[in-house]
């Protein structure tokens, strides 16, 4: 599969630009000196920086589908493996500040990241089957995202022999997942995932989740669609 590098539809993109050109413009203002503007996110040396990972990423990875649409922040040791080949989109806008790392399991694996969203330290996306991200979606920390497990229940062959069960997880806009969450599951608009989450099974949108597994504690969204959880009883 060839190698491509575009951005999204040109109006997204330009509005990217703007955005991009107007934070700097801020940050020019609150920086103080040209090394702080210079050295630190988002200066040019963050910049250039991010454009030659972004070359090496390509050039690493001929037998892949990558495309960066428009302005996107690659940090430290951003990093996708891809042996198999397989698909990397990431919108306008994205940041991916340290240590983000994509593993697509084969040429059928696909990761989608929508516009705006952004990826703290050391987060993992895995992926063998399709893992959709909306836009303007933040992970915090040690974040980790998969669409499967490992089989284990066969008890004539090791673990490692056995394969994987497989679930396309889709994370709409607006989703925020806080540090060291795990993601197997599907998440709704706007809901807001705690601290040390395991999320097994799907969210609804516009709640607030926590716990291991994940449970809804709280919704904040428009009335008469709270989840059933949360509903309370109808008086008889």
């Amino acid at each position: 599969m060839s190698v491509r590098h575009r951005g999204d539809a040109p109006a997204g993109r330009r509005g990217a630009v703007r955005a991009r050109l107007a934070l700097w413009r801020r940050w020019w203002a609150q920086s103080g000196s040209l090394r702080v503007f210079v050295l630190y996110l988002p200066g040019p040396g963050p910049m250039l920086m991010s454009w030659l990972r972004k070359r090496w990423v390509l050039w690493r990875h001929p037998h892949c589908r990558i495309e960066f649409g428009g302005p996107v922040y690659l940090g430290p040791g951003f990093s996708i493996d891809a042996p198999r080949g397989g698909t990397f989109l990431a919108g306008p806008g994205c940041e991916f500040r340290r240590g983000f790392r994509a593993e697509l399991g084969g040429p059928d694996a696909r990761i989608e990241i929508g516009t705006m969203t952004v990826f703290t330290y050391d987060a993992i996306i895995q992926c063998s089957s399709r893992v959709s991200i909306g836009a303007h979606c933040m992970f915090g920390q040690a974040s980790l995202i998969v669409d499967g497990n490992h089989n284990f229940k066969d008890l004539a062959r090791p673990m490692l022999q056995q394969g994987y069960s497989l679930s396309p997880v889709t994370l709409a806009d607006h989703v925020t997942t806080t540090t060291k969450c795990t993601i197997i599951a599907d998440i709704g608009t706007r809901t807001f995932v705690g601290a040390n989450s395991v999320v097994s099974r799907p969210l609804p949108a516009y709640c607030v989740a926590a716990g291991a597994p994940a449970r809804v504690l709280d919704y904040f969204g428009p009335p008469g669609q709270e989840p059933e959880e949360l509903r309370a009883p109808t008086p008889r």
